[in-house]
């Protein structure tokens, strides 16, 4: 009778034991469930951004063929015309031709622009966690990267100090901005409207811009990012994206923006000379 007994016994405790298991893997996989979810709205908020981007130089390839057309249609006027001079119809065709150039060269641009901006929000985007994303915003507006940083996860309350907690954050940020060399870096402070009231700090203007600074010290100093690239400025509570009567208003107002573009330079050597005017 004992050994029928131990025998239910453990019959029961692998039954037991069986579905604990059952449960821990049902967990899991609704855990894995939740972040590839997560991780395709975020592929799906960069694919809106880089569409943006297409439509808006859509835009000006569009219009470029439509002088083309224009031109096109002069040309074949020009040749109607018996008392056209060669010289101005030769004029003609190398405004044609200078107006394809352009356009192939604004397709290309369209291209390397969009598919930069991509990588990069992508890559930024993936190495951030769930978290993290709490806090941090990304967008891509004509071409520029916006890393919006709330004030909660950077600094200590009404100070220009970083927290500790912020460093993992910037830590990735400052990767990615390394490993687009070839782009500089805006860091933006923004307040609420509420008045600070500190000795060392005369008002929103100075908090905006010590706390730009700190991002951009922190950046140098900490993560090894080049202080050539870096640019800090603070706009006070001149810059708001939300209505200061709110408590959740005053909570988005209070940001950092570090902005990510093209060095001039060599955007303008990307864009290239545009056609040259009718004459």
């Amino acid at each position: 009778m004992k050994k029928v007994m131990l025998f239910a016994a453990l019959v029961v405790g692998s039954m037991a034991i069986s579905s604990c298991v059952s449960k821990k893997e049902l967990v899991n996989c609704q855990n894995e469930n939740k972040e590839l979810s997560a991780q395709y709205q975020n592929s799906r908020e960069s694919l809106a951004a880089a569409n943006a981007r297409i439509n808006s130089l859509s835009d000006q390839l569009k219009s470029c063929q439509n002088n083309n057309d224009a031109l096109a249609k002069s040309l074949e006027q020009s040749l109607n015309n018996a008392n056209s001079s060669s010289v101005n119809v030769a004029k003609l065709v190398d405004q044609i031709n200078e107006s394809n150039q352009y356009i192939r060269h604004l397709i290309e641009v369209k291209s390397k622009s969009d598919s930069l901006n991509l990588v990069l929000t992508n890559n930024l985007t993936r190495s951030l966690s769930k978290e993290d994303m709490k806090d941090v915003d990304v967008q891509v507006l004509k071409g520029v990267v916006y890393i919006s940083l709330s004030d909660n996860m950077l600094y200590k309350s009404g100070s220009y100090q970083i927290s500790s907690a912020a460093d993992a954050t910037l830590s990735k940020i400052a990767k990615i901005i390394m490993d687009y060399p070839d782009y500089d870096v805006l860091i933006e402070g923004n307040t609420d409207n509420v008045p600070i009231s500190q000795t060392n700090i005369r008002n929103n203007w100075d908090l905006s811009c010590l706390r730009a600074s700190s991002v951009v010290q922190a950046l140098q100093t900490k993560f090894g990012v080049d202080p050539k690239r870096l640019t800090a400025a603070g706009r006070g509570e001149y810059n708001p994206v939300a209505d200061n009567n709110s408590a959740a208003g005053k909570n988005k107002n209070r940001r950092t923006q570090i902005i990510i573009t093209p060095k001039l330079d060599q955007f303008m050597d990307l864009i290239g000379q545009a056609p040259k005017e009718n004459q």
